[in-house]
């Protein structure tokens, strides 16, 4: 909703109480700059839990053992309790309200931390690492509704959105070039550094207004369901890609995945009080939307995951230096997310989202045609293509998915939008990690891996020319 900024001049003039009301709206700004502060601070400690840990395998490999397929788990454990349990976490933020849920999941993701930074062995930390996911799923669909709470207009929100975007920019900075002088010293620093963050995080709560709740019945079924399904879809593709795709054990798995898909569908239909209203996908905004968070995060997950093992692996570049060459990306994507919010206010949202995916198609087709080359400074450049990209578009799709429900399921539509997020990097981390493997080499699943991106990309940009100017504001 918009704030008639003609009315409220004219009842300045015309009445003595409007002072109280442009009073209200000054003495909200602080609390609103508060709230777009914690919740920017809840999507860095999340997106850098991902990218610091990438650049620290190689270090913890060595130092607790395990094949690449563990080394995938400590990645995906974490992304895959994450999106299974997103969705639970959206009705829980509605439920208990976005407040309440946020703060128990920083005191979650405080503890978590605590336990991957001493584990003894690779299960501990996959185990750990998968407790922590469940931590980040109660922040992000919180941290969301948080800001739709503070900033109810369209256009202040798409402004909010894309600073809340510059948490996930600034962890995509700072997480390989941090992760590389933190394993440097110790890998464990990697998760002791959540520890003064996570209290800041919960200091900055004291200060948010209390959110709105809307208690409801839980979907005890569909979530179980769902955690089995994609818990299986992704173990299947994990050990499919080192023990083969014919293992009894891999193909009763996917089967498994494939049955719960279609049970947890049928149980969306036809429930009460589903988790994931299915009626969410009749705004074609909405559609396009979670296509296009699936692919983005596909591709950029993914990509860091193939190209730290490239750097670290196969041109032997120490952890520190291998993350500089993400830094110059990473900054670019912070402007980009800067503007991104400016760019969609004066050309609606369809022309960012297409044109951020298209720099994006970009930069994947060159790390595609210069890998045999072998050069860090060409991965860095076109590196640069892909964030830039990226970051001008997902802020505006973010707004589309707000954009397409009422107030009142926020917390409901950021699970949704999220969890094919965090699917799409779980996926890209089990399929690429299987095509790195194989037995075409490095080099070439490296490129194979980066084509299925692209072309990902690439759908999911000539869908977005579809996306109506009203998909983006309410």
């Amino acid at each position: 909703m918009q704030i008639d900024h003609g009315n409220a001049a004219a009842h300045r003039v015309s009445s003595p109480t409007s002072d109280d009301g442009l009073d209200d709206r000054e003495d909200r700004k602080p609390r609103q700059r508060l709230t777009l502060l914690l919740a920017a601070l809840g999507f860095f400690l999340i997106t850098l839990d991902i990218l610091i840990v990438t650049i620290a395998l190689t270090s913890i490999a060595r130092d607790l053992g395990g094949t690449t397929a563990s080394l995938q788990w400590v990645i995906d454990a974490y992304t895959v309790l994450f999106a299974a349990l997103l969705l639970l976490a959206g009705n829980l933020s509605e439920r208990f309200g976005a407040k309440r849920a946020f703060g128990v999941g920083v005191a979650a993701f405080l503890v978590t931390s605590i336990a991957c930074a001493v584990a003894p062995s690779i299960g501990v930390l996959i185990a750990a690492r998968a407790l922590q996911g469940a931590g980040a799923a109660l922040m992000l669909p919180a941290s969301m509704a948080l800001i739709r709470e503070a900033f109810p207009g369209g256009r202040e929100r798409a402004r909010a959105l894309g600073v809340w975007a510059v948490g996930g920019a600034v962890a995509t900075a700072l997480g390989p070039v941090l992760g590389g002088a933190l394993t440097t010293i110790d890998w464990r620093l990697v998760f002791a550094i959540n520890l003064p963050v996570c209290i800041m995080m919960l200091l900055l709560l004291r200060t948010v207004a209390s959110s709105p709740s809307r208690p409801e019945p839980f979907d005890w079924a569909g979530q179980f369901v769902w955690l089995i399904a994609s818990t299986a879809l992704v173990f299947g593709l994990i050990e499919g890609g080192s023990d083969g795709f014919g293992s009894p054990v891999v193909v009763a798995s996917l089967g498994v995945a494939l049955v719960g898909i279609v049970g947890f569908l049928v149980i969306q239909a036809r429930g009460a009080h589903p988790m994931m209203p299915l009626d969410l996908f009749r705004s074609s905004g909405m559609r396009i939307a979670l296509a296009v968070g699936f692919a983005f995060m596909m591709s950029n997950f993914g990509t860091v995951f193939v190209l730290s093992l490239f750097l670290q692996q196969q041109l032997q570049l120490p952890p520190l230096l291998a993350g500089l060459v993400f830094l110059p990306s990473a900054l670019f994507a912070v402007v980009g997310n800067i503007v991104s919010g400016t760019i969609a206010n004066r050309f609606g949202v369809r022309v960012p989202i297409v044109a951020g995916l298209l720099l994006m198609v970009v930069g994947l087709v060159g790390t595609v045609a210069t890998a045999h080359l072998g050069s860090p400074i060409w991965v860095g450049v076109f590196a640069c293509f892909t964030a830039a990209g990226g970051s001008v578009a997902m802020p505006p799709v973010t707004s589309v998915v707000l954009a397409s429900v009422p107030a009142s399921r926020a917390g409901t539509a950021s699970a949704v939008f999220n969890t094919f997020r965090q699917l799409g990097g779980a996926v890209a981390i089990a399929v690429f990690g299987a095509l790195l493997t194989g037995s075409r080499g490095f080099i070439a699943g490296l490129q194979l891996s980066l084509v299925i991106a692209a072309g990902l990309i690439l759908l999911t940009a000539i869908a977005s020319v579809f996306i109506r100017p009203a998909d983006g504001s309410s």
